[in-house]
């Protein structure tokens, strides 16, 4: 099997440090971080994301979000064990640079002893599987309070196939972004980029919600945010940190300067809004810390503490601002600001990730010597815009064919109800 289809998320860390190259025999310290890692990586969608956008939401509709993120976690992990995994990680021969072969589907072939590397591959498979649980678990927040539960499943399954396989597998699967040589370390693009433009698309072919935006839809449970988001920041250690792939000082870097951005984003956004606003908000620390993580995680394995400083001053500066014009200007109701955070925020990662990369502003020495800071730039706007314009257009067209066919949206009665009621038969407090 080739490099590229086995291993193509580590191609420039291997062509850089070959001390760390692959290897035929198991490295348990690698094996047993990596495996910690996928388990964050999954705690950060249940219960953190989960938490954090039930909490958001009003409280008729606290159970459908946290059933929206539960029953994709299961659909996704369905899927990718079925040929998703596959078509993004084995090797596609002559189509290799589009997608990915179908020799993994169902994993015909593994056992306990089947290496990704020095990991065993049941490891790595789950590892990226979480992955791909989060990415579509993201856009639920842009159509929060108003998609039927069949029409988010229906979305929910195609995006993972005609999305996010291709995406994925162009720039971790050996594709025609890697070659090009995009980067991207865990996911500023293929995620959070992705994500983003599919929850603004999602949020503009659904409308807004009733109401939206002169009646107040404030998150109903602080408490349950706050918790949540706590455990969104201490998950994306392992989404982070975990990509390295190994237990050593390169995933210990990953880990600071993912701590560092989260950090400086809290921060910059709570300030902003003290100084325009008047009082520091909870919901601001907390949304400034999840813009500094979104954004820093494109970087994460390529760039110090000073340029993580510098990323997580943006995010929250930024994706601050964004909020505010999609909001307050635009009027277009992302129920729970994905595009402006995540989309606006992967976006601003993603492009400084070539500059802060640089041995020169105190990055890890990433670039390709034949490869200066400004084209670098380049590299990652042509990614950016390629990704944006692929899950733009088909995430429009899924949408719009299920519209057609089962329709998307409840129904306005049925809104004003709630969703906890209307799909589950169910209440998240017995008061209601």
């Amino acid at each position: 099997m080739s490099f590229s289809a086995r291993y193509a998320r580590r191609t420039l860390l291997l062509l850089l440090l070959p001390e760390v190259a692959f290897a035929d025999t198991l490295n348990q310290a690698n094996t047993a971080w990596v495996l910690t890692s996928t388990a964050l990586v999954l705690f950060m969608t249940i219960p953190g994301l989960s938490l954090f956008y039930a909490g958001l939401v009003r409280s008729k509709n606290v159970l459908s979000v946290l059933m929206q993120c539960f029953a994709i976690t299961c659909l996704v992990s369905i899927l990718w064990l079925a040929g998703v995994y596959s078509f993004i990680f084995a090797d596609g021969g002559s189509l290799q640079a589009v997608i990915g072969g179908a020799s993994k589907v169902f994993l015909p072939n593994i056992n306990t002893t089947a290496l990704v590397g020095d990991i065993p591959e049941t490891v790595y498979f789950m590892f990226q599987m979480t992955f791909a649980i989060i990415t579509p678990a993201l856009i639920v927040g842009a159509f929060a309070e108003r998609m039927k539960f069949s029409a988010m499943l229906w979305f929910s399954g195609l995006w993972l196939i005609i999305v996010y396989i291709p995406i994925c597998h162009w720039m971790w699967g050996g594709g025609w972004l890697a070659k090009v040589g995009a980067m991207d370390f865990a996911g500023g693009i293929v995620i959070h980029v992705n994500a983003g433009i599919a929850a603004l698309v999602s949020a503009l072919v659904l409308g807004k919600r009733k109401g939206f935006p002169t009646t107040a839809m404030p998150p109903h449970n602080m408490t349950m945010v706050v918790t949540g988001a706590g455990m969104l920041w201490v998950g994306w250690f392992g989404f982070n940190a975990g990509s390295t792939l190994t237990a050593n000082g390169h995933a210990g870097m990953a880990m600071l300067v993912t701590h560092i951005g989260a950090a400086s984003g809290a921060l910059t956004w709570m300030f902003i809004e003290w100084k325009r606003f008047g009082k520091p908000s909870v919901l601001g620390i907390v949304t400034g810390m999840v813009a500094g993580l979104g954004t820093i995680t494109p970087a994460s394995g390529y760039v110090g503490p000073l340029g993580a400083l510098v990323i997580g001053v943006s995010a929250g500066f930024v994706c601050f601002y964004a909020t505010q014009y999609v909001k307050r200007t635009l009027k277009i109701d992302d129920s729970l600001d994905v595009f402006p955070v995540h989309g606006v925020g992967g976006v601003t990662g993603s492009l400084l990730t070539g500059v802060f990369a640089a041995k020169s502003l105190g990055g890890l020495g990433f670039l390709r010597d034949d490869v200066g800071m400004i084209q670098q730039v380049g590299i990652q706007a042509l990614a950016i815009v390629v990704t944006a314009i692929w899950s733009g257009i088909f995430s429009y067209l899924i949408l719009k064919a299920l519209d057609k066919w089962i329709g998307l949206r409840v129904t306005h009665d049925e809104e004003v109800q709630g969703l906890d009621t209307v799909l589950h038969e169910e209440t998240g407090y017995l008061d209601l």
